[in-house]
């Protein structure tokens, strides 16, 4: 390579494997899917099972039980408070991907979602982020509005003392015209052109879109008016042929059926029905939106010459948001009081800055198809998303790979091609963890044929909730209700809609996978929880 390449990764948040038109959806992102046809499209690349874990699996190349988030901040139960691989933050038994990259001469960039600690100690700028704009928490209003609090409002809907800090200062205000991905996007752009030109550059650019409350302008969700007016099961089989179509799912594949306890959508009244479709509506917009903001970043690196040494890589961080939040304990009973209360929910103020809404199980589904379950679950519809590369430098272009990667592969991956080396055990003094991940590198110029061999063993846990693959091989433990409470196998290549279980007819087989899981929970100090948080 001619020179240091510089990077720009992307990251969407709760986007389903489907929603992008080059991976089979019917929403406009022109943008990503320049990228995708140019680059490269990865179908069995995985994270955690939701973001924050996700998050500093992706920015320390390690497990998210060793980098502090061994669950969730928001999900900590007494008995995981103040365990090691527990603090709910980004901790100090990592060393991060951006002060590597920072030390090594780097100008480290970001402009997002954070999710990996509140407090200004704990904040970007800390871990290796010459300039940064950060949403601290998990998710918020897209527009900045805030209701009145009161006794009554559900604590998970009450922001942070900041939300915002730009480098080491909290934003006090927000600007009157403020919506999250287009805020983020700017941000990224103002630190692009006045960064120093004679440094490559790591920028991460993580939006909050499309997480909930489904909020996008106006003139955008007109544009999907009607169209999934049909439901989600119709959008589901839609999506599920074009993904045939384009290979990037076995067109004799088998999809999991549908798991929701909400009705189904001929059970639905008219309005509930147009309520519904709205909101998919927004949701849909919410994406071309982030799409746009992504084309503004990619138009300035062609403009400036930088986008072929530019390695850019996109991923959503877990699979699409399932959760009926009318049904999710963290909210507590009043939800749908407060917010009949504090927003306007009526059809035509759906997506508006006082609209607070979510899209359930059912179109959640329609866009982990063919996979089972969705966010939150160590199924493949929680783990499996859709992810993307781009570097022309690199000889594997314009393909789709499926072959097994995992979120903690991406910072060996960009330290390899930066020429830089992971410090192993010990950096500036104290005592870090290897990487766990592998790069990327020799697959992506050819010379071998696959990132993982079949032997490699990769674990996950979150909420109790549990899974080990090595090779094709995968068991899972979903606890009840919403599983058997019992380990499944199976067998992904011949069934990667995990429908069959195996453990009966391949009993062997779960046994030496079980073993695997034993020293996945030694190796990362993996505690489960007696009263798991259930999303």
């Amino acid at each position: 390579m001619s020179k240091r390449p510089n990077f720009l990764v992307i990251v969407a948040d709760d986007l389903g494997f489907s929603d992008l038109g080059a991976f089979g959806g019917e929403i406009s992102t022109p943008h990503l899917d320049g990228l995708a046809t140019a680059g490269l499209r990865l179908t069995d690349f995985h994270t955690a099972p939701t973001c924050s874990p996700t998050r500093s699996m992706l920015l320390t190349g390690t497990d998210h039980h060793i980098a502090g988030l061994g669950t969730m901040a928001e999900a900590l139960t007494p008995e995981l408070i103040g365990k090691p691989g527990y603090e709910g933050h980004l901790n100090d038994r990592v060393v991060a991907l951006p002060e590597l990259l920072r030390e090594a001469g780097y100008q480290t960039l970001m402009s997002g979602k954070w999710h990996l600690g509140l407090t200004r100690e704990l904040a970007p700028h800390a871990r290796g982020f010459e300039r940064s704009f950060a949403l601290l928490p998990g998710a918020a209003n897209h527009y900045g509005y805030e209701p009145p609090y009161d006794d009554s409002t559900p604590g998970i809907l009450k922001s942070t003392p900041a939300l915002y800090i730009e480098d080491d200062q909290f934003v006090d205000e927000l600007p009157a015209d403020f919506y999250s991905s287009d805020a983020f996007g700017a941000k990224l752009l103002q630190y692009l052109k006045e960064r120093d030109q004679s440094r490559p550059f790591f920028a991460y650019l993580p939006f909050s879109a499309p997480h909930w409350p489904l909020q996008a302008p106006q003139e955008i969700v007109d544009k999907y008016r009607g169209r999934y007016d049909a439901g989600p099961e119709e959008l589901r089989q839609e999506r599920l042929a074009k993904l045939k179509e384009l290979g990037l799912v076995a067109a004799d594949i088998d999809a999991h059926p549908v798991v929701a306890s909400s009705q189904e959508w001929a059970a639905l009244s008219a309005e509930q029905r147009q309520k519904s479709a709205r909101a998919m509506e927004v949701y849909a917009a919410m994406v071309e939106r982030m799409d746009w903001n992504i084309g503004r970043v990619l138009d300035y690196l062609r403009q400036q010459g930088q986008l072929d040494n530019t390695f850019i890589l996109f991923m959503s961080d877990n699979g699409a948001e399932g959760a009926l939040l009318e049904a999710f304990p963290k909210f507590g009973p009043e939800l749908l009081t407060f917010l009949d209360q504090h927003y306007d929910n009526s059809l035509d103020n759906l997506g508006r800055a006082n609209s607070y809404v979510w899209y359930g199980p059912r179109w959640a589904q329609a866009a982990t198809a063919p996979s089972r379950l969705y966010k939150a679950f160590t199924t493949q519809g929680g783990i499996r998303v859709p992810a993307l590369i781009r570097y022309p430098e690199l000889q594997r272009q314009r393909q789709i790979s499926a072959s097994f990667g995992t979120v903690m592969d991406i910072t060996p991956t960009i330290l390899d091609l930066a020429g830089v080396r992971h410090p192993g055990k010990l950096w500036r003094g104290r005592e870090v963890a290897e990487v766990r991940g592998k790069s990327w590198l020799g697959y992506l110029t050819g010379e071998t044929a696959q990132v993982h061999g079949e032997q490699t063993v990769t674990g996950w846990e979150l909420f109790g909730r549990r899974a080990i693959r090595q090779g094709g091989w995968k068991a899972v433990y979903i606890p009840a209700p919403v599983g058997p409470e019992t380990w499944q196998l199976y067998d992904l290549a011949m069934d990667p809609g995990e429908i069959h279980d195996l453990a009966q007819q391949q009993p062997e087989k779960l046994a030496a996978l079980l073993e695997h899981w034993q020293q996945y929970v030694a190796q990362t100090g993996v505690i489960l929880s007696q009263s798991p948080f259930q999303p």
